[in-house]
């Protein structure tokens, strides 16, 4: 063997080496776990303001279609456009439930 290969063959031996601590999980995923939290955290805020708003918003929004198709004094327009309004709310208002659902099932069976 030359010097050239051996020097080939301890580089890329090294070079494999470090790659193998680099890519370690214990190495890579708990070196800080405050960042995984802080933005846990974050996430955990966000949807429980999403909730918080969404019930009023939907109250509001199915409150002016109703208003809407009370006072359209026989226009079909705005009857149309009040309807579609409480149909737009109600499956709005039930998608944000659903994903709170679902978001919840699959943190009791991550964590």
């Amino acid at each position: 063997m030359n010097k050239k290969n051996k020097f080939l063959i301890i580089f890329f031996l090294s070079l494999n080496l470090i790659l193998i601590e680099l890519i370690n999980p214990a190495v890579c995923f708990a070196a800080d776990p405050t960042l995984i939290n802080k933005l846990k955290g974050a996430f955990e805020k966000i949807e429980s303001y999403i909730m918080k708003l969404a019930t009023p918003i939907a109250a509001i929004a199915i409150g002016s279609g109703a208003l809407m198709k009370k006072f359209s004094f026989g226009d079909e327009e705005k009857i149309r456009t009040g309807r579609n309004l409480i149909k737009g709310s109600l499956f709005s208002y039930g998608f944000v439930l659903c994903t709170d659902m679902i978001l919840s099932l699959i943190n009791t069976l991550v964590g």
